[in-house]
């Protein structure tokens, strides 16, 4: 089987074996012709793979200077010859002002943006935006919105902002919400949605809808959709809920229905790989500050005192990280992705002791999914895991609050007072703040102006500040994490004057990490096809 790449200059073919070992077995399927909607499936710079079942699995768009676009699925992939109609945008009165009503075919946004005068251009999203043409008539949408995982700040604002834009942009008017995550769809479980009924819901915290973990029942939930009449779907949750509904996706295009599905990537730790943040995450670390000022407040008014506080982070540390950063009260930052110790040279004990010597009290702010390797050794862990696949983590804060006072005690040198915080469920809770409610916006309406230009199958974010259409494999291939070797973890250190807990070895295996995914490229090698092939041997490597 070849990979064909067809050039308006030259053809340029490649041996799809050669990107079989980025596969396996199972995965080897199609990836499917590819053309831009629109454009037509004859289009010049088109990239085509074919195998023996003729499904699309993705779509890869190839230029000139190693340009790729990794584009998300059209309805056309599996519909052919579905009517268009005119977007109702161009006779808006909102948008009258506007210079240029709709995003050109041709937009994409650029996934690196620092790069050399010989870099590739690299990999693209396609932009996302408002479309001359639309795929649904507005009468005809019969939209549904669900939430699934935990609580985040953003929800309700998202909600009401998928609501109204469906309703005051395409004159949409019918939107179900679905209740209580991912089990509403089969237990029949509503709520109808008006720009009336979701008015004010952007000022309350937690999501009107309900939610809940698991319940993903993928048959069920496609059954009622199509039961339902349901053409567009809405999905906000985390990358559990993003898996979801990629295989919603799926068995939507296995029975061949014309359904949109867009997500909206939810996480208040911020762990959603390739966006520029999550919604919620500002809010969060806004938040944060209270819980950090009042261990501060309570660590220097007494002697040798210690303030200990714990903040969400299961896998990324970047709500501590950030809200470390905003604080300046913060003596010591322990996120999971920088590991440390307690007890011996450099150890977090002797910072402490060197810590209350020099200002006479301290304040330690981690996440909780900090320390979990040296908790272990202590206290047996359980594989038990949350309706969402989560690993059930011990609560290290409690934890090491426990063996500071015990560590203490046992020297008998200095009688320390430690306050132990933890704001997780007040956090998560609170309304979204004025910069995420903006964010949440421009989110909600690009997944609606997507989702009635005939896309599905995508998630939407910001990518270098500009938002983009995304595949869902790209969403849930991996976690977003605190690159320790980065400056913003170096600005955290300056910040705090804490020790890195790291060894040589430990920043060599984590700088070789980050080269391996950063490395999209051979070094030196001028060849246009070779510097192509490598491009999309990564890309297969990431998406399959």
């Amino acid at each position: 089987m070849e990979l064909v790449y067809a050039s308006s200059l030259k053809p340029t073919v490649f041996d799809i074996s050669r990107l079989n070992k980025f596969t396996n077995s199972s995965r080897n399927s199609a990836v499917g012709s590819l053309f831009v909607p629109g454009l037509g499936s004859n289009s010049a710079n088109s990239l085509v793979a074919m195998g023996s079942s003729g499904s699309s699995k993705t779509k890869f768009l190839t230029g000139s200077a190693c340009y790729v676009l990794e584009d998300v699925p059209h309805l056309t992939d599996s519909i052919p010859d579905l009517p268009t109609y005119p977007n109702p945008l161009q006779d808006n009165p909102a948008y009258s002002v506007v210079k240029q009503y709709f995003v050109n075919v041709d937009d994409t946004v650029a996934q690196k943006i620092v790069v050399h005068k010989n870099s590739p251009r690299g990999t693209h999203f396609r932009r996302a935006g408002p479309c001359q043409r639309v795929y649904f008539e507005s009468d005809d949408v019969h939209a549904c919105i669900v939430t699934c995982g935990g609580l985040c700040p953003g929800l309700n604002t998202v909600i009401r902002e998928i609501v109204c834009g469906l309703y005051h942009m395409y004159g949409v008017k019918k939107v179900l919400g679905i209740d209580g995550g991912y089990r509403g769809f089969y237990a029949r479980n509503t709520v109808t949605l008006t720009p009336k009924t979701v008015n004010d819901i952007h000022k309350r915290g937690g999501t009107i809808l309900g939610t809940s973990r698991g319940g993903h029942d993928t048959s069920k939930i496609v059954d009622s959709i199509q039961d339902r009449g349901i053409n567009q779907v809405y999905i906000i949750g985390g990358d559990g809920t993003q898996k979801g509904a990629s295989v919603i996706f799926e068995e939507i295009r296995r029975r061949g229905l014309k359904v949109a599905v867009a997500g909206i990537p939810k996480t208040i730790d911020n762990d959603i790989p390739v966006i520029d943040k999550s919604f919620g995450f500002d809010s969060a670390v806004e938040e944060a500050q209270r819980a950090i000022n009042a261990a501060h407040v309570e660590a220097e008014s007494i002697e040798n005192g210690i303030g200990v506080v714990k903040l969400m982070g299961r896998y990324s540390g970047f709500i501590a990280m950030y809200a470390t950063l905003a604080s300046r009260d913060v003596d010591c930052c322990l996120i999971p992705e920088s590991p440390f110790y307690l007890e011996g040279e450099g150890g977090l004990f002797e910072f402490i002791e060197k810590r209350l010597r020099e200002n006479g009290h301290m304040v330690i702010v981690m996440a909780e999914g900090a320390g979990q390797e040296v908790l272990s050794e202590s206290i047996q862990s359980t594989d038990k895991q949350d309706a969402s696949g989560n690993k059930l983590l011990q609560d290290v804060g409690l934890w090491i609050s426990h063996k500071i006072k015990d560590h203490f005690a046992k020297q008998k040198k200095v009688a320390i007072n430690l306050k132990y915080i933890d704001p997780t469920y007040m956090i998560r809770a609170i309304p979204s703040n004025a910069s995420d409610n903006v964010y949440c916006t421009l989110l909600a309406q690009s997944a609606v102006h997507g989702a009635m230009a005939g896309y599905t199958g995508f998630t939407v974010g910001p990518v270098n500040g500009r938002h983009a259409y995304i595949p869902f494999y790209r969403i849930i291939e991996k976690q977003n994490k605190v690159v320790i070797t980065d400056r913003m973890w170096a600005r955290l250190l300056s910040s705090t004057n804490q020790p890195s807990f790291l060894s040589a070895k430990d920043i060599l295996e984590d700088m070789k990490e980050e080269e391996n995914c950063t490395e999209l490229l051979g070094n030196g090698d001028s060849s246009y096809s070779s510097l192509i092939d490598k491009e999309i041997s990564c890309i297969y490597h990431n998406a399959l």
